[in-house]
């Protein structure tokens, strides 16, 4: 979980590591795969809830930037794919990412995302 949150906090996503406890629970609630090398370091992770037969939503993806681009988020995609073959996968993407994800051929829907604010 520590990778996980120093991942997230290289990447900005500031409310995941604000709130570590809730997002340890959201990773233990979800369907969560790690990418590690050889000596257990965190390349990168995927998190996804599913119906199991309709969709699969992918939560985040996040590879270190070190290693993006050699096929790491590719194969936790495809992980999912293989796992839930009859689920169509829907996500949000940044700007940043909208590229990679068309080269997975993802295609453009419209959508919107609210935060309750305490």
């Amino acid at each position: 979980m520590d990778q996980i949150n120093e991942l997230n906090e290289q990447e900005g996503w500031d409310n995941l590591v604000a709130e570590k406890e809730n997002y340890l629970k959201a990773l233990e609630n979800s369907i969560t795969i790690v990418a590690v090398d050889n000596n257990d370091n965190v390349l990168g992770y995927i998190r996804a809830l599913t119906d199991g037969y309709v969709t699969l939503f992918v939560c985040e993806l996040l590879i270190i930037k070190q290693k993006r681009g050699e096929g790491i988020g590719k194969l936790l995609i495809n992980d999912l794919h293989i796992k839930y073959p009859h689920t169509r996968i829907d996500l949000l993407a940044t700007k940043q990412s909208s590229k990679f994800h068309e080269k997975q051929n993802f295609r453009t829907f419209y959508g919107y995302r609210k935060n309750l604010k305490y």
